[in-house]
């Protein structure tokens, strides 16, 4: 069945918005919580969750997609989250959705040179360009904002996890995956959140932590991840990459970095510029351009 154009904003609403405040919570739960064990914890609930309530409803995998789900796994959430995770206890939240944005673009290479029928119109072209110069303008150093100190090295881990996530969001419109795209969510969730807490275990995390050590805000920040972060807004991700197409859904790239300003002004005591308003007026601008490419799939009005 064809989705509704109202079922598709709202899933759009939802990377949009929830995806722009995960880089905050993440921020206050590694305070106290390792970052690939947070993010193990956070795949495993949230992803037992998920595959409890399809299983309950009789939908199964079948044994030829558990190979592109170990891959979806590895490229979503040990690479994708688990880099991401790690770089921000050197990299300010603000920077990482920054760095997170070039989603669209290496997205848009990659659809480019793997689907024949898939090429970037004009319409496309400039929306990137202004979303990235969007992006830009956010940071530009002013007499009056407030400076982000950049880790070389963190700024880096997160761009390979910006490529990583990219290249999952391709593979998955051409993999055989499970029909339900709950299914899908909670079975990916879970294998990469075991893959995870492996990591965690291999690098050394445990050594020195015990649970006593969490503070509440951390517990807060990490519930928050699990049920907005991941069970609702994953689960509408990987729906809405099975009704358009990637490019279109890494528009939320754009938003995200708007949003993670907002709040980082909001609770974090970070100045909202004239320029920001500026770069947030471009970034939507820039979204709009890619949602009205000629070449979306269609959806019933």
């Amino acid at each position: 069945m064809k989705s509704s154009r109202t079922k598709v904003l709202l899933a759009f609403a939802s990377v949009y918005l929830i995806w722009g405040s995960t880089y905050l919570a993440i921020r206050y739960a590694i305070e106290t919580i390792p970052p690939f064990f947070m993010m193990g914890i956070r795949s495993l609930i949230a992803g037992s969750a998920l595959f409890l309530w399809s299983f309950k409803k009789g939908e199964r995998v079948r044994r030829e997609e558990f190979l592109p789900l170990l891959f979806l796994g590895i490229l979503f959430f040990l690479l994708g989250h688990g880099l991401l995770a790690w770089a921000q206890k050197t990299v300010a939240s603000g920077i990482a959705a920054v760095l997170i944005a070039s989603d669209p673009l290496w997205i848009g290479l990659i659809e480019t040179f793997t689907f024949k029928e898939f090429r970037l119109n004009r319409k496309q072209i400039a929306g990137l360009i202004l979303g990235f110069a969007g992006v830009g303008l956010l940071f530009l150093p002013t007499s009056d904002a407030m400076t982000y100190q950049i880790n070389p090295f963190g700024s880096f881990i997160i761009l390979m996890s910006a490529i990583s996530w990219s290249v999952g969001a391709v593979y998955s419109r051409a993999a055989k995956l499970p029909k339900s795209s709950v299914l899908s969510a909670g079975l990916e969730l879970i294998i990469g959140g075991i893959l995870l807490c492996i990591v965690a275990w291999m690098i050394g995390e445990f050594r020195n932590f015990h649970f006593s050590m969490i503070s509440i805000r951390s517990v807060f920040a990490l519930s928050y991840l699990i049920i907005f972060g991941s069970i609702i807004t994953f689960t509408a991700y990987v729906w809405l990459l099975t009704v358009t197409t990637a490019t279109r859904v890494a528009t939320h790239t754009y938003v995200n970095p708007v949003i993670a300003v907002l709040l980082g002004w909001a609770f974090a005591g970070e100045r909202f510029t004239t320029l920001a308003l500026l770069a947030s007026s471009v970034i939507v601008f820039s979204v709009y351009l890619m949602l009205e490419s000629k070449q979306r799939k269609q959806v019933v009005q």
